[in-house]
C-alpha cells in the first residue's frame, strides 16, 4: 500500500499543497485531477523521490521513503516507475533496446524473456526490431508502459500519458491501459486534469481543490 501524509508544496511564497493526504491500496488504480497549476504533477514528482518538499512523508508496502519533506530513500531504489506525457522513447533504441534500458543486469537469456512477456502483456507482440519513428502514438504509449513495468515496480505513476493523443485514440488507449495494470496487478496513479478519462481508468478518483486532496 502506498500512504503518503501531510504533504505541503511551496514555490518561492506560493503554497501549492497543504495538508495533502492520501492511501492507496495495493493493486488499486487511482487519479488525482486538478487543474492547471493546482499541484498534482508536484505530488506525483515528491512521491517518485524527485523533488523534495515542504512537509510529508511518503510510505511504500511499509517502507519509509520520505520523512518531513525529504527522501530517505533515492528515486532508483524505490521500486517506483513512470510514465511520461512525452513517452521519453530513445529514438536510436530499438522497442527491445528501450524495454530494456533499465534492466541491464538480467543475462541476454533473461532480457528476450521480459521483453517477450511485456509485448505479449501489451499486445504487441513481433515489434522488438521498430523503432519509435515506426510506431504509432497509441504503440508509443504502450511500450513506454512496457520499459516502465520491465524493472517490476510495486507502483506506477503516469503523468497525463494520454493527453497528446485526439478523442477517439484516447479513450481505447485509456481502456487498453487500465486492462494491462489490473492484469499485471501494479498499483498505479494516474494525474489528469479530465474527468472523463479519470472515471474509465481509476478504481477511485481524488479531485485538488484549495491545495487540498478531496477523495470521491
Amino acid at each position: 500500500m502506498l500512504s503518503v501524509s501531510n504533504l505541503a508544496i511551496s514555490f518561492d511564497e506560493n503554497q501549492v499543497l497543504e495538508d495533502f493526504n492520501l492511501d492507496v491500496e495495493s493493486g488499486d488504480i487511482f487519479a488525482l485531477l486538478g487543474d492547471s497549476g493546482s499541484g498534482k504533477s508536484s505530488a506525483l514528482r515528491f512521491i517518485a523521490g524527485l523533488d523534495n518538499a515542504k512537509d510529508g512523508a511518503v510510505s511504500l508496502d511499509g517502507n519509509n521513503l520520505s520523512f518531513d519533506g525529504e527522501h530517505t530513500v533515492r528515486p532508483e531504489l524505490r521500486e517506483i516507475g513512470m510514465v511520461f506525457q512525452d513517452y521519453a522513447l530513445f529514438p536510436h533504441l530499438t522497442v527491445f533496446q528501450n524495454i530494456c534500458f533499465g534492466i541491464n543486469q538480467l543475462t541476454k537469456e533473461e532480457k528476450v524473456l521480459k521483453v517477450s512477456e511485456l509485448l505479449e502483456l501489451i499486445s504487441l507482440k513481433g515489434i522488438e526490431k521498430k523503432y519509435p519513428h515506426q510506431l504509432s502514438g497509441g504503440e508509443h504509449q504502450r511500450v513506454s508502459l512496457a520499459r516502465s513495468l520491465a524493472t517490476s515496480p510495486k507502483l506506477l505513476l503516469l503523468d497525463e500519458p494520454f493527453s497528446s493523443l485526439d478523442k477517439s485514440h484516447r479513450d481505447q488507449l485509456v481502456t487498453e491501459v487500465r486492462e494491462i495494470l489490473k492484469k499485471a496487478g501494479v498499483t498505479s496513479i494516474l494525474v489528469t486534469h479530465d474527468e472523463s478519462e479519470a472515471d474509465m481508468f481509476a478504481d477511485k478518483i481524488g479531485k485538488i481543490e484549495k491545495k487540498q486532496l478531496l477523495i470521491n
